[in-house]
């Protein structure tokens, strides 16, 4: 089982509507700048700060956004996945 957690080195702050992901202390020696996102991204940021599998995170997604599908959840969840890769760990564990 894959459990996706936010890399140490990254926090997250909220600026009005949007919130930037910033790299501090030696992350932020190999990644210069921040990462913009809203306040979904905000909500997987905070579930992935935990550690949670992709699987678990879905199943939150579809909680909280009533209107949202399984498929489009999945989508979303890869697209941001890949976008975040940088500050986002996959650590594999035994089920």
């Amino acid at each position: 089982m894959k459990v996706y957690r936010t890399k140490k080195g990254f926090i997250i702050r909220s600026m009005g509507d949007e919130y930037l992901i910033v790299a501090v202390g030696e992350a932020a020696e190999t990644f210069n700048g921040f990462i913009r996102t809203n306040r979904t991204g905000a909500f997987f940021w905070y579930e992935l700060e935990k550690g949670i599998t992709k699987e678990d995170l879905v199943r939150k997604m579809l909680d909280k956004y009533e209107d949202l599908d399984e498929e489009k959840a999945n989508r979303d969840l890869d697209t941001y996945l890949a976008r975040m890769a940088v500050a986002i760990d996959v650590e594999e564990r035994a089920e």
